[in-house]
């Protein structure tokens, strides 16, 4: 098959830092290439991959910009259009009402983010649209469209060694905003008698503004605490090869949450409030522990992971997560569009 692949213009495949969709682009576009398809990327131009890559902007532009990217998936979409694809994959929706233009190819989008109201009204207008949610929870939130299935993330194994030895510590990952619970890691850290190591950048949630500096702040200053900053791949994998679990308090609806799967490729134990879709990841006592409070967390800490199998582990996860596994239902998907119907072109038009 021709895929053309499109990424946002906000972070390079694969991301140097944080970038949990751009991760996952480039695990497909590699995948994909691997498999003997045909692949043009549209990234960043500093994007690594084994696709084709084209670009509009040679370096990321950040922050995110809603012009920023209608001008990056414009441009893509009218390179399409200018050529023979067979399908093409988008990963941001601005992507969408430009597709209205174009007869073909079949158009794949998938959703990364948790709910949102405004996107759910939105997507109901793309009833051509082939949806992908990330995880059954994310789908089951999300309003009802004609055409969505569910693909769980997936990573090369190959880049992240397996650890059987780890330290005393437990670790947490990710951006340090309220949702993602990283006051609440800290404190259970704390309650259990280990040190944590934070890698993460502080976050200022827009729902509360004054939550990094009332709540995050003074605890990295703990002296339990590590505190790492912002971290790329490889400082990721030392973390979670040295720590003997990756916490993952979760306080709201986590559409996937691709560390917890980097973790238990590893062979680190996920221990996770079970909000999201932490208890589809999670196998109970296999690749991790769900708990319902701190106390629990904490209990864990203490008294389950000491003979925790992490081999047992990381070969689990390795059945549930590859890369091999995600591109396997992704080719799938892509062969389902191109033998549906060709898509009505007549507009769909509000009700009411």
């Amino acid at each position: 098959m021709r895929i053309a692949l499109i990424s946002t213009p906000f972070v390079s495949v694969p991301p140097k830092d944080y970038g949990g969709t751009e991760l996952i682009v480039h695990e497909l576009a590699e995948g994909l290439v691997a498999r003997g398809h045909d692949v043009t990327l549209f990234a960043t131009g500093d994007s690594r991959t084994s696709a084709r890559l084209e670009f509009l902007f040679p370096e990321p532009r950040w922050p995110p910009d809603p012009l920023t990217e209608i001008n990056q998936t414009s441009w893509a979409l009218a390179r399409v259009a200018r050529d023979r694809f067979d399908v093409v994959h988008c990963h941001a929706a601005s992507a969408l009402p430009l597709g209205r233009l174009m007869t073909r190819p079949p158009f794949i989008y998938t959703l990364h983010h948790v709910r949102v109201d405004s996107l759910s009204e939105f997507y109901r207008y793309f009833p051509w649209v082939w949806f992908v949610a990330i995880s059954e929870r994310q789908r089951e939130l999300e309003t009802p469209l004609p055409r969505i299935t569910t693909i769980h993330h997936g990573l090369d194994p190959g880049r992240y060694r397996p650890s059987t030895a780890p330290g005393d510590h437990v670790c947490f990952i990710g951006r340090l905003s309220q949702v993602k619970g990283p006051d609440v890691a800290i404190d259970v850290a704390e309650a259990a008698g280990v040190e944590i190591h934070v890698a993460g950048r502080v976050h200022r949630d827009d729902e509360d503004p004054t939550f990094a500096d009332r709540e995050m702040l003074p605890r990295l200053e703990r002296p339990h605490v590590r505190y790492l900053g912002g971290v790329g791949m490889e400082a990721k994998v030392e973390l979670l090869s040295s720590a003997r679990a990756l916490l993952m308090p979760l306080a709201w609806e986590e559409p996937f949450g691709l560390v917890m799967i980097e973790a238990m490729l590893i062979g680190c134990p996920v221990v996770a409030f079970p909000r999201g879709s932490a208890p589809e990841l999670v196998e109970q006592g296999i690749t991790g522990f769900l708990v319902d409070d701190a106390a629990e967390m904490a209990e864990v800490i203490r008294t389950r992971l000491g003979d925790f199998d992490r081999e047992r582990c990381r070969n689990r996860a390795i059945e549930r997560f590859s890369r091999d596994r995600m591109v396997d239902a992704y080719e799938a998907y892509y062969r389902r569009a191109l033998g549906a119907s060709p898509r009505a072109t007549k507009p769909i038009v509000a009700s009411g």
